[in-house]
């Protein structure tokens, strides 16, 4: 990143790290650097057994009981949770045609939301779980949806524009409990909370959220849950994800999971720290900003910060605060160009005027107090100076 520029959007893409690109060059260095993995000579099984090695490392970094050969590597984590979404729902029904109903909580990543229309094309019932005030998707909630027609249930870890934590142990015995196989997108949490997967069927997970590469993720499948590939084409990743692996991208992302997780309690206590002190700095009686969710509503991701400013738009800010220098989205990136309200803020039940204020501000624990504390700064005034032209 330039200098002059505080770079606040690490939950678009965080920079890479030192691990990920020291496995990098490792990788390139390595006599198997290019190897084809499926290859049956010294320079394939060398590196087949290099991206084994990763595979093991975010199996034991996930947790949960999960083995080696549970993850399937991907490109991404829109591509797991396609694979995960659709796939599971048919793998459901194919063991079992009652199982035509799917159950999406309404405040998923589009990578989530966006396959309603496709899973509807394919004859399923598609049925949305409401969060309460507090971004939450409550047990009580989904068990209203939930019967003996349900496939799967998908419910995100951690929201990526609030930062709200779910109670993903419980909904997933509660959709285990209708007999439905239970999925968790947990790009955003990765990383960064301790993940509780015990009673997950499917998680997702992405490398760039990290500091690892863009272009790499991984579904990780429990091996007696039915999964129907999406890809077809050869028999990489157990037959279900076509197409020759990236060992260079999956050796750094295992890279940088192996750091993170060992290192994690004290740096999520760190970023919390500096999160509330952000909110309380950014937050002033009467200056108009607000944030989106009360420091005791729930549970969160230590390094996302979103932000509710009164009278005006996100677009305006997003833009003013570039010109000065602080990097920022408006809620998700993925739908920054939209000039629509946030899903997940209205959702919660947040007006429609005050959602199309809404900043997410996100970092990790490489971003120092001070340039947070220039931040709110920056952000009071530019609130300051419009309301005063808009007075004028």
């Amino acid at each position: 990143m330039p200098h002059n520029v505080t770079y606040l959007d690490y939950a678009a893409s965080a920079p890479l790290r030192p691990e990920a690109l020291n496995a990098m060059r490792a990788y390139d260095e390595a006599p198997y650097a290019g190897a084809n993995p499926n290859s049956l000579h010294t320079l394939g099984r060398s590196a087949a057994r290099a991206l084994d090695g990763a595979r093991a490392d975010l199996a034991r970094c996930l947790g949960g009981g999960l083995r080696p050969s549970d993850v399937i590597f991907t490109s991404g984590g829109t591509e797991s949770n396609n694979l995960a979404v659709i796939g599971l729902a048919e793998g459901a029904r194919a063991r079992s045609s009652r199982r035509s109903t799917v159950v999406l909580s309404a405040i998923e990543h589009d990578s989530v939301l966006d396959l309603a229309p496709a899973l509807r094309g394919r004859g399923f019932e598609v049925r949305l779980a409401r969060p309460d005030a507090t971004g939450v998707v409550r047990p009580t909630e989904l068990e209203a949806l939930l019967d003996d027609t349900c496939a799967l249930v998908s419910v995100m870890y951690a929201n990526n524009e609030t930062g709200a934590v779910q109670p993903v142990p419980e909904l997933a015995r509660a959709a285990h409990r209708a007999g439905a196989v239970f999925h968790t997108d947990a790009v955003q949490a990765f990383g960064h909370v301790p993940l509780e997967l015990a009673d997950v069927d499917a998680v997702s997970v992405a490398a760039h959220k990290l500091g690892g590469p863009v272009g790499v993720g991984a579904l990780a499948v429990r091996g007696r849950v039915p999964l129907r590939p999406l890809t077809l084409g050869g028999g990489q990743e157990r037959g279900l994800r076509a197409g020759t692996q990236d060992v260079r991208g999956a050796l750094a992302f295992a890279a940088v999971a192996r750091a993170l997780c060992a290192g994690l309690e004290p740096t999520r206590a760190a970023v919390s720290g500096r999160a509330r002190a952000l909110v309380a700095r950014a937050c002033l009686p009467g200056s108009g900003v607000t944030p989106t969710l009360a420091d005791d509503a729930t549970d969160r991701l230590p390094g996302i910060v979103s932000l509710l400013v009164d009278g005006l738009d996100s677009e305006t800010l997003v833009l003013a605060l570039d010109q000065e220098g602080f990097e920022v989205s408006a809620a998700s990136a993925c739908s920054s160009g939209s000039l629509d309200a946030s899903h997940v803020l209205t959702a919660m039940g947040i007006p429609r005027d005050r959602a199309l204020g809404s900043l997410r501000v996100s970092f990790d624990e490489r971003v120092p107090q001070e340039d947070l504390d220039r931040f709110a700064d920056a952000l009071l005034r530019i609130v300051a100076d419009r309301a005063g032209a808009r007075r004028r």
